[in-house]
């Protein structure tokens, strides 16, 4: 060979005799890490597989290109499905990389652990002889990828707080994320989405209140929370929060309406019917409880009859003899005048002294020496006043002197009464000032006050409760004088200087003296009783384990028992009634204090006063109507007789009340089913009491001297009412039934001993209810008085009648409500010139009366018309009236002229129209006269003449 052939020669020699002696060669561990949305894993370190057989890479020679021997020709993976592949980059150089075959989801595994093998190519062109390296372990984790928003746990929460307390947490609120790096699946915040809530949320879901709730303010709030994970991925549905609120928890009585409507006239009325008493669980031993009725507004402390206390001491019994010192201003009793009131229409006649009023009581109406025993009465309300003395009721010198015979009155907050006796043989030393020392006389509320004298001997009741006096002093008795006394209220009078002194600052009603008789424990509980309060109907079974107690007037009741259950039941039954027919409107509050015993007394609960009020609505109002006839005619005669005329024979009083009902009324179309509801007016007569009565003359004053109105008194007083009469008028007062109140007033009659210059009188009558709360309108009656002719002059005519006779039969004329003489006889045989001169004067005399029956028609007609039409009810008594027929008609029929008798028969129509006019049964006698007529032939009408015999 040639030296380039030698050289070549080794090399080729190498090669054929090459082989595979050694195995590839990689990492024993390999860490690596994969997103889920790439197929490329990044290795450490990168997986590189190195074999010995593998020539140098840097050798010279060309050759070492053409061997197979030491390249790397793959990788193999062993595990069970193992989604990776691992792929040779580089055969020569070994490099490899590993990549996944499907999509990888790291929210189903995050870490794949695996082995790798390399593997080389062998020997030869086939590859045998292949070589494989060592197993190494492969750790790849999945990356994540933030795919998912948190999602909350629950679909909504709910919490129940207490008003009044801040919470470190009320609840907890979480939402997941479904990624599965820390990162993406933690929940990084929380939100309150919706606005001006009290409350927060911090970052691990726990819901907390910025400040103290009310559940008075709010019942529960609803709140929208979200969720946003560390890669700010916001929830994907936000969450609903409910937080309710709830009452603290206090011990108090629950289940009753704080506003009950009572309407008159139903009885009772159950105040509490579903009432139960909230413990907070605490178990309780006993329990008592006070529940008060305030009704200190309404009248004098209560609701009450506001009649005069005259008529409520007639109601509860007392008997006569009792003197009314305030009673209400009016035409017979005036002395209360200048007093301002409270008008006694919804509540009782209540006067005020401010402490520069006072009144003098008019002499007579109490007696100057009080005859013992006696009884003094009165309502006060007083309060703190000045350290000076305040007269109630004072008894005085009128003049000279400023001594005080007796006197009631007010110091210091004590009530104090003066009693000094009148001269006596002996000069001892006597008791004469009383004194008691009282809450009541400046608490600024009503009391009623009754002192029983019955000398030395001197007790008190106050609101029925009895006092004894802390004080009585002595003096002499008063020296022999005749000085009369002055009777003052609101004041003393001082004789000597003639002033008042001692005002009293206050309210003073029902102030009464009664001589003779000390008033009964039951007449002072009647007087005090309120016609409102509570009342309690105790179940049968509960009675026993459950002490009740009421006040003297039920405005409160207190209840002991051990058994909660039982009390309960109790109270549920406890009611409010009113049993007045015309009750006091408006509000009366209602208080329930209650205490509790414990088992421990440490933790024992308080109970919390309960309050409401009771709604009084206002009663239907009644219209007292008074009707009868307003209008009427009587003789002179009757009016001078001693029965007198009645002024209301037909009265009638009739009380309705008007009240508003719902009636379903049907459309009027056939197709409409549903019925409108329409309100109807309807009108209700009721029956009730009434309390005065009182007859007022219109126009004129009475005079005394031969007029008067009287009445029955023994009938006044078998229906146990009063009269009292004056030149105005008369009153009738007391507590009675309308029936018996018309019945009295049927037997009113005024009569007049001297009616010649009288025509008329007329008189108002006007009923009221309750002091003056209802008024009836003003019935007017208006009687005429009918004159007769003097029967003097008639008797002179006669005696100048002609000397001839003719007898003559006089028709009969019928006037409806008149007595008539039917017939007259006259037998005379008069002359010519004297037949003449009597039927001038006559026709004279038939003239005037005509004309003056004309003019009181006309007069008559025109009231009738001002009436409004009223039917006419004048009904004329004219028994001394006599009606003759000219004794000369037949002497005039031959003698008269046409004319004259043309004239004489159109006055005589006149007065037949007059009449028809002034006649309540016109008709009727019309058609007699039309049959008269008929047989006797109408020239007799003009010879009609009034026969004034009796005149």
């Amino acid at each position: 060979f040639s030296s380039k052939n030698k050289l070549l020669f080794p090399v080729f020699f190498f090669f054929s005799l090459k082989v595979n002696k050694h195995k590839p060669w990689i990492e024993t561990t390999y860490h690596g890490i994969v997103t889920e949305n790439d197929d490329k894993v990044l290795l450490d370190p990168p997986l590189i597989a190195l074999d010995k057989d593998a020539p140098l890479r840097y050798a010279e020679s060309f050759e070492v290109t053409l061997t197979k021997e030491g390249e790397i020709c793959g990788f193999r993976i062993h595990g069970q499905n193992v989604p990776f592949e691992a792929v040779v980059l580089d055969k020569s150089t070994g490099e490899g990389v590993i990549r996944t075959k499907d999509k990888l989801d790291c929210e189903l595994q995050k870490e794949h652990t695996f082995t790798i093998q390399a593997y080389d190519c062998g020997e030869g062109p086939d590859g045998s002889n292949m070589k494989k390296s060592h197993k190494a372990t492969v750790h790849i984790q999945v990356n994540d990828v933030n795919e998912y928003s948190p999602v909350f746990k629950e679909k909504s929460y709910k919490a129940t707080v207490i008003e009044g307390k801040k919470y470190d947490s009320i609840l907890k609120v979480e939402a997941v994320d479904a990624d599965c790096s820390f990162q993406f699946s933690q929940i990084c915040s929380y939100e309150i989405v919706t606005p001006d809530v009290p409350f927060s949320v911090d970052k691990d879901g726990n819901i907390k209140n910025t400040e103290k709730l009310n559940y008075s303010k709010e019942h529960m709030y609803k709140l929208t929370v979200t969720a946003y994970d560390c890669g700010k991925n916001r929830a994907s549905e936000d969450v609903l929060v409910k937080i309710s609120i709830k009452p603290t928890c206090k011990p108090s009585w629950q289940g009753f309406n704080k506003r009950i409507e009572y309407e008159p006239g139903t009885g009772s009325l159950a105040l509490f019917p579903s009432m139960h008493l909230e413990t907070c669980e605490e178990p309780i031993t006993s329990i008592q409880a006070s529940i008060m009725l305030e009704t200190n507004h309404i009248g004098k402390g209560c609701d009450r009859d506001t009649y005069s206390e005259k008529s409520l001491h007639k109601l509860c019994g007392a008997s006569a003899g009792t003197v009314e010192l305030l009673p209400a201003p009016s035409n017979s009793v005036n002395w209360t005048v200048g007093l301002p009131t409270d008008n006694g229409h919804d509540s009782d006649q209540v006067f005020e002294f401010n402490g520069t009023q006072a009144i003098k009581v008019p002499e007579g109406v109490v007696s100057t020496t009080l005859k013992e025993p006696f009884t003094i009465s009165v309502w006060m309300r007083h309060g703190p006043g000045s350290r000076e003395k305040e007269t109630i009721l004072c008894n005085s010198d009128k003049t000279e002197m400023n001594r005080h015979h007796y006197s009631l009155y007010v110091h210091n907050c004590r009530l104090v009464l003066l009693l000094r006796q009148e001269p006596t043989e002996s000069e001892n030393y006597k008791p004469a000032e009383f004194h008691w020392k009282l809450d009541q006389v400046c608490d600024k509320e009503w009391h009623h006050y009754v002192l029983n004298i019955e000398f030395p001997a001197v007790t008190l009741f106050v609101d029925g409760a009895t006092f004894e006096p802390f004080l009585v002093t002595e003096d002499y008795p008063l020296h022999a004088s005749k000085i009369e006394t002055q009777l003052t209220i609101g004041a003393c009078w001082q004789g000597g200087s003639a002033r008042m002194t001692q005002y009293f600052r206050g309210n003073l009603a029902g102030l009464m003296i009664r001589s003779g008789k000390l008033e009964n424990k039951k007449v002072i509980d009647c007087l005090y009783t309120c016609k409102e309060g509570l009342d309690v109907q105790l179940p049968e079974e509960v009675a026993s384990s459950v002490k009740v107690e009421f006040n003297p007037n039920q405005s409160s009741l207190s209840l002991e028992g051990d058994d909660i259950e039982s009390f309960e039941k109790v109270m549920q039954h406890i009611s409010y009634l009113n049993s007045r027919q015309f009750p006091t409107p408006g509000i009366r509050h209602l208080r329930i204090s209650t205490t509790v015993k414990c088992f421990n007394e440490e933790t024992c609960i308080s109970v919390s006063d309960s309050e409401g009020y009771v709604m009084v609505l206002q009663p239907e109002e009644p219209k007292i109507s008074l009707s009868g006839i307003d209008h009427f005619a009587r003789g002179a005669a009757e009016f001078e007789s001693t029965e007198g005329v009645t002024l209301f024979p037909e009265l009638r009083i009739v009380s309705t009340i008007t009240r508003e009902v719902e009636v379903e009324a049907e459309a009027e179309a056939e197709a409409e089913d549903d019925p409108t509801v329409q309100e109807t007016v309807v009108s209700e007569e009721i029956m009730h009491n009434l309390d005065t009565c009182e007859v007022t003359v219109v126009g004129d004053e009475l005079n005394g001297d031969h007029e008067s109105l009287e009445v029955d008194l023994a009938q006044i007083q078998q229906r146990a009412l009063e009269m009292s009469s004056s030149n105005v008028g008369m009153v009738i007062t007391g507590v009675n039934t309308m029936a018996n109140y018309e019945q009295v007033l049927h037997l009113i009659r005024y009569r007049n001993w001297h009616t010649e210059a009288l025509f008329d009188r007329k008189f108002k009558l006007v009923c009221s209810e309750l002091n003056g709360r209802y008024i009836s309108n003003e019935f007017k009656v208006e009687v005429n008085v009918i004159h007769t002719a003097n029967p003097m002059d008639h008797a002179n005519n006669a005696m100048v009648q002609p000397q001839f006779i003719n007898q003559v039969q006089h028709a009969s004329v019928d006037l409806s409500g008149h007595n008539l003489a039917n017939t007259h006889q006259a037998s005379v045989v008069p002359s010519a010139a004297t037949v003449v001169i009597v039927v001038c004067v006559s026709f004279l005399v038939f003239m005037i009366i005509l004309g003056v029956f004309r003019i009181r028609a006309a007069h008559q007609r025109t009231m009738r018309d001002q009436e409004n039409g009223k039917e006419n009810e004048m009904d004329w008594d004219d028994s001394a009236l006599t009606i003759t027929v000219n004794p000369m008609e037949t002497y005039e029929d031959q003698h008269s002229s046409e004319e004259e008798g043309d004239e004489e028969e159109e006055e005589s129509e006149d007065g037949e129209e007059e009449d028809d006019i002034t006649s309540a049964e016109s008709d009727s006698s019309e058609d007699e006269g039309g049959e008269q007529e008929d047989q006797q032939g109408s020239s007799r009408q003009q010879q009609l003449e009034w026969d004034d015999s009796t005149y």
